[in-house]
């Protein structure tokens, strides 16, 4: 990875966060919302601080993307740490319900303290936080019932917050995806491009798909995953080593696009985001 470095805090998160701070005080949930393919890498190390003195949901979004055995990894981790992950599907809907009961049941608790010190009941505020594109406002749409606010698979949709109710008991603040100013593990910086989690002007398409190329030899070097599908879909063998990554994508390239290769860097890419080439599992506890 000596040739690719990934950086990208566009304007409008860094006005989003300014936001958040002011925002923080009205909140008494944070819902943070990761990808469930790489959930260490969609953590932002800020988080400590903005959920401080609140309740916090942690979910894993796109649980429809890894196996089962992956997810059983992450939940016991997770659990390991006092943490009780609650994952989801949110464009299928998958799992919303649960995570909409237990932010209820946060409420409920609200409630009763409010109730203690003589004040009037009211519905829950919980602010949705995450990086981009891990399906924030697709989770809100679900809990809505409705298409609400703006929903799409790419980085930077939501630009502004804004305050959604949720029945009776429940209130949304969506906000824009949130990163660190600076990305210094580039490693993560990397699965966030493969992943479709930060926005694609960061990065060089080509070289981040011959560095997911790189992962997949590894991964199958260690027996984790299998890129046979790879082969019934592209006709080619994965390469068996990683230096003939992009002599291989050169090669796919003029077999399908004319010798394209961001073109054929944008269609591999795009496979795995669309869990075309399977459950890849690039990252695990």
């Amino acid at each position: 990875m000596s040739s690719l470095t990934i950086q990208w805090y566009p304007g409008h998160i860094a006005k989003a966060e300014q936001q958040l701070a002011n925002s923080l005080d009205k909140v008494d949930l944070v819902i943070e919302v990761r990808d469930a393919r790489i959930p260490l890498s969609t953590s932002h190390p800020r988080l400590k601080r903005w959920i401080s003195g609140k309740q916090h949901l942690l979910v894993l979004n796109r649980r429809d993307m890894v196996s089962k055995e992956t997810m059983a990894l992450w939940d016991k981790w997770f659990r390991g740490k006092g943490q009780i992950p609650w994952w989801c599907d949110a464009k299928s809907g998958k799992g919303v319900k649960q995570i909409q009961q237990a932010a209820i049941r946060s409420g409920r608790q609200l409630n009763k303290r409010r109730f203690s010190r003589g004040m009037r009941r009211r519905p829950v505020r919980a602010l949705v936080l995450g990086f981009p594109n891990v399906g924030k406002s697709a989770l809100i749409n679900r809990l809505v019932r409705q298409k609400i606010v703006a929903s799409a698979r790419r980085a930077g949709v939501t630009r502004t917050l804004r305050w959604v109710r949720v029945g009776q008991d429940l209130d949304l603040l969506d906000a824009p995806g949130v990163l660190p100013p600076r990305l210094d593990d580039q490693k993560s910086a990397l699965l966030l491009a493969i992943c479709d989690d930060i926005g694609q002007g960061a990065y060089d398409v080509e070289i981040v798909a011959v560095e997911f190329l790189k992962m997949l030899v590894e991964l199958e070097n260690q027996a984790i995953c299998s890129s046979s599908i790879l082969q019934r879909r592209y006709g080619i063998p994965i390469p068996k080593q990683a230096k003939d990554c992009h002599e291989w994508l050169s090669v796919l390239a003029q077999r399908n696009t004319s010798g394209d290769a961001q073109r054929m860097a944008q269609r591999l890419l795009d496979d795995f985001r669309k869990c075309s080439l399977g459950q890849i599992t690039l990252e695990l506890p």
